[in-house]
């Protein structure tokens, strides 16, 4: 099947609960952060997946809450336009081919995520974040929980 799972039906693979590992490296600085939690993708009644995520994010040693929410809505050929919990656009994600890429400019910052599959239960994103106010990277493993 080769070095990527491919995905015919983005909502429906992403649809569930998943563990979720980050590792955030300022390029910069050399600091280093983790976030453990977990996201949910619960079906919402108008369509799409409402994308929950909550956990802990150590940060220089301080440990913190943190919490995000996205929309993930349908899109052509089992694709999804991913935006933010307000209805701004964030980025699409076509996984047919088990790979995808996509850029997301944020001010003078280009978020460039790589988002790849390996079988029905794991999946990847790397965000890689460059520009005048940021250089990092972040690796983020998801686990379909049972």
């Amino acid at each position: 099947m080769g070095e990527f799972w491919p995905v015919p039906d983005v909502l429906a693979y992403l649809a569930g609960r998943w563990r979720v590992t980050r590792s955030v490296r300022d390029l910069s600085s050399g600091a280093e952060g983790e976030f453990t939690g977990s996201t949910l993708f619960e079906a919402r009644e108008n369509g799409g997946l409402l994308h929950h995520e909550s956990g802990t994010f150590v940060w220089q040693g301080v440990a913190r809450p943190a919490e995000r929410t996205l929309r993930f809505l349908p899109g052509p050929g089992g694709t999804a336009d991913v935006r933010f919990a307000d209805g701004r656009p964030f980025h699409d994600l076509d996984l047919s081919s088990g790979r995808h890429v996509a850029d997301h400019p944020c001010a003078a910052d280009l978020y460039r995520g790589e988002f790849t599959v390996r079988d029905p239960d794991h999946w990847r994103t790397v965000w890689r974040v460059r520009g005048p106010a940021k250089d990092l990277v972040l690796r983020t493993d998801y686990v379909r929980e049972a």
